[in-house]
């Protein structure tokens, strides 16, 4: 997750997928607070689902899915 590319450092971009995770904000509200663009929003909360979906072996793909298939935009 990290790159020297990322405007994010790792803490902040741990900050916005917790924003995200609360709810109750658009992914471009999301962005405007960070700083960065729309798609960085998106990029960032998919690569964390990502990896607690890899972490957690007995949920599968679908339930990960099916859990975050808020998406706001």
């Amino acid at each position: 997750m990290g790159s020297r590319w990322r405007r994010l450092t790792c803490g902040r971009q741990a900050l916005l997928v917790l924003a995200d995770l609360r709810g109750g904000d658009t992914y471009a509200r999301l962005a405007t607070r960070f700083r960065v663009g729309v798609a960085a929003v998106y990029r960032h909360v998919r690569e964390a689902v990502d990896l607690l979906a890899a972490l957690a072996p007995h949920a599968g793909a679908g339930d990960a899915e099916r859990a975050c298939g808020r998406r706001r935009t």
